[in-house]
């Protein structure tokens, strides 16, 4: 991928652009999220410029990180949003999304989540089941609305990556069988307060390959045509997002200009906008979990090292066994040796690392963890009645808190006893 590398090390100390991680630990406190301003729009910049020379939309996808700092700064770059519930609707709004660049994913739509939606006018509803449409036209029809649709199609692609995050296959609750979608645009068609815009895939995430993305996308070109001769206007062609980082080192994703290079290939003749959900790609790598070593022990053969982070700061290691990689502060000399990092939490998963070889780390250095900008605050809890972390973007030399740290009271706050227990 070859985007820049955005902590850096200078001697013994760890630096994020300008600032000393240690300082930030010191001043905001740990565990802690930090990202780089300028990692964010290096990113966007360059999946920008690969689309350039043709219509496009870069829609980014909230789920990945929903910072209202991180949405504007996306949003300043000409970014719309894609969002999947009404909480990440009013957050895209809140940063200032213009509605029109808004479109609207996921495959469990409330009623009044689809209300909100039309209230305010976003570009598209990407629709995943027929019951859905029928919940869609009705609501736009109490408004007084059509609503603008395309239909997210499950082209059966395996996209070679944890089945966790595949979504494009036929076993997938994702989306509609792409053979029956001539069945379902019809069924758009005859629905007085519904307009086909669009066509959406979305086949996975964190694609290391372009193969399986070229396999859906002449799949969703064939759709297209048939589409066409069938007198439909196919204005806007959702690609959806997944493209990888590069987690472990060992990673080798496509670059966002082959991304683009293939999107434009394959669909750049059906007169139609491209639309691109970027979310990890966009902030993975722009951001840094920071945790405090606590303890080293050694129960027989293995060593572990405790620290004040857990799963449920972070849960890609324990829920996706996700390789990630991690640097010590201060690194100190000595030979490097095979330890378990892990957390506080009551679980056996609730580990980031397993055998990594480490230098020597004494209580009070710092762990941190590369490429924790996407789906860490995000997938963040509450479990074991600890208070969600504070979150930081450094520019230049430059650091602000961009979400304080929650304090106790407000781990219960709207809580309360029953009547007959007071």
């Amino acid at each position: 991928m070859s985007f820049r590398e955005v902590l850096t090390r200078r001697e013994a100390a760890l630096y994020l652009e300008q600032v000393a991680v240690a300082d930030l630990a010191e001043r905001f406190g740990t565990p802690l999220y930090v990202y780089s301003r300028g990692a964010l729009i290096e990113r966007v910049e360059r999946l920008r410029r690969a689309f350039e020379g043709a219509p496009h939309l870069l829609a980014y996808s909230l789920k990945a990180n929903m910072n209202l700092a991180i949405v504007r700064t996306f949003l300043d770059h000409g970014c719309g949003a894609d969002v999947t519930s009404r909480g990440e609707l009013e957050r895209a709004l809140r940063a200032g999304a213009d509605p029109r660049m808004i479109v609207y994913s996921g495959v469990g739509k409330r009623a009044d989540e689809i209300e909100r939606a039309l209230e305010v006018g976003i570009r598209m509803f990407n629709v995943e089941s027929l019951e859905e449409l029928i919940t869609l036209d009705a609501r736009a029809q109490a408004l007084g609305k059509v609503a603008p649709i395309s239909f997210r199609l499950n082209p059966d692609v395996d996209p070679e990556t944890h089945p966790k995050i595949a979504t494009g296959l036929r076993s997938s609750k994702f989306g509609i069988p792409i053979e029956d979608a001539a069945k379902a645009y019809a069924h758009a068609e005859s629905l007085p307060n519904v307009r086909v815009a669009g066509v959406d895939c979305h086949i996975g995430s964190q694609m290391t390959s372009l193969g399986p993305l070229r396999d859906a996308l002449l799949r969703i070109k064939n759709v297209v045509l048939a589409l066409h001769a069938q007198g439909h206007r196919i204005e806007l062609i959702d690609i959806g997002g997944g493209l990888g980082v590069e987690y472990s080192g060992h990673d080798d994703p496509p670059t966002p200009e082959a991304y683009a290079a293939l999107a434009l290939e394959v669909l750049g003749g059906l007169d139609a906008t491209l639309v691109c959900e970027p979310g990890r790609v966009l902030t993975a790598g722009a951001g840094i979990f920071v945790t405090r070593a606590l303890y080293r022990k050694q129960n027989a053969d293995r060593k572990f090292l405790i620290v004040d982070g857990g799963m449920n700061d972070l849960l890609r290691p324990a829920l996706y066994q996700a390789e990630m990689r991690i640097e010590t502060d201060p690194l100190r000399a000595g030979d490097r040796a095979p330890v378990d990092i892990v957390g506080p939490v009551c679980e056996t998963t609730d580990r980031f690392a397993e055998q990594r070889a480490l230098p020597n780390v004494e209580p009070g250095d710092l762990v941190v963890i590369r490429d924790a900008g996407a789906y860490g605050f995000a997938m963040a809890s509450g479990y074991n009645g600890r208070p969600l972390v504070a979150e930081v973007m450094v520019d230049g030399s430059r650091a602000e808190l961009i979400r304080r740290r929650q304090t106790l009271e407000e781990t219960w706050q709207g809580e309360s006893m029953p009547e007959w227990d007071r």
